[in-house]
């Protein structure tokens, strides 16, 4: 049968193969009902085709689209439908333009500037994942897509398992690339969220060294083998990107970072990185809210050695980390100094940290109509005191639950942009170096916004469905943390 006239359920087209693995091929394909382009995953089911094993695969194609809907994310490709064609299912998914990582590191190696970038996006996609549940397993640059504007976005997860679920893959078989596995997981351990931790530091060390953590070795098996001693080579081109990648990549997962402080410490990475040319290092995009992320955590000390790592070497290393601290000390002194001045009248929050300081000119993420520079002889309010002027707000902050405060800060809008700014924390505002121009920009686009099926979806967790000028908008899921008594808007998946 030509390709041209193979269709799946007499609306999906085929175009042509784009990609694909052990686990199946991936088509550009037309959705001839909804007229766009799609990405569709053809699972391939076990040459032998044993019974089992054939309903083995077909229940884990089915798991991935659960999980993969479970996870709408910015920097997640988005399934949107499982179908069973041909006696196989195909995952019908989100078209993304890209080139895998892989491709793009083949042609060009990662600046440390480059791998940050990407590692801000796909770590907060994985830390939506965990808290979801959820640990991907199979995370490596083949599995993440980039594309010309620099948004990236993590893939496949047909080997993933939401935790709780059975084990799905076959006896015996291993789960993960060599070149990328933590070393438990290469030792026959079952993968859990440090699992991914280690497999993204080892895809970030392979972005900009060139090669895995492991080395290089003649075959898989070799690889394996390497992987199960936990022994990495040290990073020699790693510059600031070193103290996290080290702790990412320590061989016990106890001392590694979780995803959620990964995302928070490049996040800090990036504020500092100058702007490149190349694909990598274009800004990413701005949306209206930040990828999912966990409430700010402040960046640790390095916990754990690297066994690989010489005495002398490690002494090395151990100065780095140190003046690392240090650097993130100093960081949050200035940060402190800045929130314990008056901020701008009608501003309550204090500024993203992403914001420069100043007092000679308003600040970028501050509303600005008031200076920011004046002062007053008044006590401080704490960031998160709300203008008496304004009673939605005082609704806002006197709410008592987490559902009572989502559904006023959508009351605000789109009409007052300055007190709805003020109900998001400095790490909503700095996971996507968003300043209060930007969101006041966004809404302004709408004339009208409706919240409505508004419920707890677990501790400081809310969902919603969230419309805009009457369109059939979105479910989404919202954590929400109170500062100072004031329940404030920290993530949003």
């Amino acid at each position: 049968m030509l390709v041209e006239s193979r269709r799946i359920r007499d609306r999906y087209r085929l175009l042509e193969p784009i990609g694909g693995g052990a686990m199946g091929t991936v088509w550009r394909a037309q959705d001839e009902k909804l007229d766009r382009t799609v990405a569709i995953k053809e699972l391939l089911l076990p040459h032998d085709h044993d019974e089992q094993r054939t309903e083995e695969a077909k229940n884990r194609a089915m798991r991935e689209a659960r999980i993969a809907a479970r996870l709408q994310h910015s920097h997640a490709i988005t399934v949107f439908a499982v179908l069973e064609e041909e006696d196989r299912p195909w995952l019908v998914m989100e078209y993304l333009p890209s080139k895998s990582l892989a491709l793009v590191l083949g042609e060009k190696p990662a600046t440390v500037d480059e791998a940050i970038r990407v590692g801000v996006q796909i770590s907060s996609a994985l830390a939506g994942a965990h808290r979801a549940g959820v640990v991907h397993r199979d995370v490596k640059p083949a599995n993440i897509l980039v594309s010309e504007d620099g948004t990236a976005k993590i893939t496949d997860f047909g080997i993933s398992r939401a935790i709780g679920d059975v084990k799905l893959t076959a006896t015996g078989e291993i789960a993960g690339t060599p070149a990328y596995l933590a070393p438990e997981v290469a030792r026959g351990e079952d993968a859990d969220f440090a699992a991914d931790v280690f497999s993204l530091g080892a895809t970030l060390y392979a972005a900009v060294e060139g090669q895995s953590p492991y080395g290089t070795a003649d075959n898989p098996i070799a690889l394996l083998y390497k992987a199960s001693s936990g022994e990495i080579v040290p990073p020699e081109k790693a510059g600031r990107l070193t103290p996290l990648l080290l702790r990412m990549l320590a061989s016990e997962p106890a001392e590694r970072p979780s995803m959620d402080e990964v995302e928070q410490e490049l996040l800090a990475l990036l504020h500092d990185a100058e702007p490149g040319d190349s694909v990598l290092a274009a800004t990413i995009p701005e949306t209206e809210v930040p990828a999912v992320a966990a409430a700010p955590a402040a960046a640790a000390a390095p916990k754990g050695e690297v066994t690989a790592v010489s005495p002398g070497a490690r002494k090395g290393l151990i100065a780095v980390g140190a003046g690392a601290a240090l650097l993130c000390i100093a960081v949050v002194v200035a940060i402190l100094l800045i929130v314990r001045q008056k901020p701008p009248e009608g501003n309550v929050a204090a500024p993203p940290p992403s914001q420069p300081s100043s007092t000679s000119s308003s600040s970028a993420s501050a509303p600005p109509s008031t200076p920011a520079s004046t002062p007053s002889p008044s006590p401080s309010p704490t960031p998160t005191s709300a203008p008496s002027t304004s009673p939605t707000v005082s609704t806002v902050a006197s709410s008592k639950t987490a559902v009572d405060a989502l559904t006023a800060y959508y009351g605000l809008l789109p009409a007052n942009t300055e007190a709805a700014w003020n109900l998001l924390t400095p790490h909503f505002r700095a996971s996507r170096n968003q300043t209060y121009e930007t969101y006041k920009s966004f809404w302004s686009r709408y004339r009208s916004v409706q919240v409505s099926g508004v419920k707890e979806a677990g501790p400081n967790r809310v969902t919603a469905h969230v419309s805009y000028d009457g369109g059939n908008g979105e479910n989404d899921t919202f954590t929400m943390v109170q500062v100072n008594g004031v329940w404030m808007i920290d993530a949003q998946n």
